[in-house]
């Protein structure tokens, strides 16, 4: 096994310890936030650290293999999907955001399925994939480390440094919601020709 392929099997392997953490029972904090928040944070911050190294490692090496490019993208999609699960039992995210985003990646995955079977059409990201990836990371790294609810900031309560964050944050977890649609929508238009 290459060392593409071990990064992507470690990816895997820190989405449940960072499901863990939570049980763990700390209650110490730094600078005004849960231990815990900072655990989840940076397991997930390595662990998006690794979805790009292990890319550009596998070009680069020229060790792209059938095995990375099943488990790459289902790698990223657990570790995703996961920490928006864990955002939402902490009651900082709306369900309706990860439901989004899952049936966004139902449809990708299916249309990916196909078109592979039906003549090994390879699908690139397109520029709103780009977005949703890059926007979907710093929101959640971000959302951690909010101690207020999504869009908590429009009612007023906040002030100074948790209006400006959950601010942020909320804003981010709009675009990517906007570029998940976006990007879904251009594989559907991809899809016409495969139903046809």
């Amino acid at each position: 096994m290459n060392l593409p392929n071990k990064l992507t099997l470690f990816r895997m392997i820190l989405v449940p310890i960072m499901v863990i953490i939570p049980f763990l029972g700390i209650e110490a904090e730094f600078l005004g936030i849960p231990i815990t928040y900072w655990l989840i944070d940076l397991i997930f911050i390595i662990a998006s650290i690794t979805d790009k190294l292990d890319g550009y490692i596998a070009r680069k090496n020229n060790q792209v293999t059938t095995f990375g490019k099943f488990l790459d993208p289902l790698a990223d999609k657990i570790l995703v999907l996961a920490a928006m699960i864990m955002l939402v039992e902490m009651a900082k995210l709306p369900a309706w955001i990860p439901i989004i985003v899952l049936a966004r990646e139902f449809i990708v995955s299916g249309y990916r399925l196909i078109a592979v079977e039906k003549g090994g059409k390879v699908i690139s990201a397109s520029k709103w994939g780009k977005l949703k990836t890059v926007t979907q990371m710093f929101a959640i790294i971000l959302a951690f480390l909010d101690l207020h609810a999504f869009g908590e900031c429009f009612t007023g309560e906040l002030q100074g440094g948790d209006l400006i964050l959950n601010l942020i944050v909320t804003i981010m977890m709009i675009i990517q919601v906007i570029a998940t649609i976006f990007s879904g929508v251009d594989y559907l238009k991809g899809a016409k020709e495969l139903i046809k």
